[in-house]
């Protein structure tokens, strides 16, 4: 559909040979399609994200759009092993008691209060409800 199609990047009509499309509906000519955020060119050879219409390479989008962890609030790679407290996500080596500094590991007894963990030596026993 060359020449009939709008570059979702720049705007104008795509009369190149070859042109990138993005999810169904997204087109782009090949040197408009870049980062939003670092302008990385996103081509055939590399992922490439959208998020409200913009494309992002992977390193941004999960900087930007992905889940980070509620201690330190770096993101997470494909490779780390996480631990959940309700609807907070931390590294393995950020679970940790926020009054002795105990690393809590999976098994142990803790209390979610506000943002912070506590072991139960320093929560105390469970209370009634």
């Amino acid at each position: 559909r060359p020449g009939l199609a709008l570059c979702a990047g720049c705007g104008g009509r795509i009369q190149d040979p070859f042109l990138l499309r993005v999810s169904p509906d997204l087109e782009w000519h090949v040197a408009c399609l870049k980062c939003a955020e670092c302008g990385q060119p996103l081509d055939e050879t590399c992922t490439c994200f959208l998020r409200d219409g913009k494309a992002y390479c992977k390193r941004d989008y999960s900087r930007l759009f992905g889940i980070k962890c509620a201690q330190c609030r770096a993101s997470f790679s494909s490779s780390d092993l996480v631990m959940r407290a309700r609807d907070h996500v931390y590294h393995l080596e950020c679970f940790r008691c926020a009054a002795c500094g105990r690393q809590l590991l999976p098994g142990d007894q803790f209390c979610l209060r506000e943002r912070d963990l506590l072991c139960r030596a320093d929560h105390g026993p469970p209370h009634d409800g």
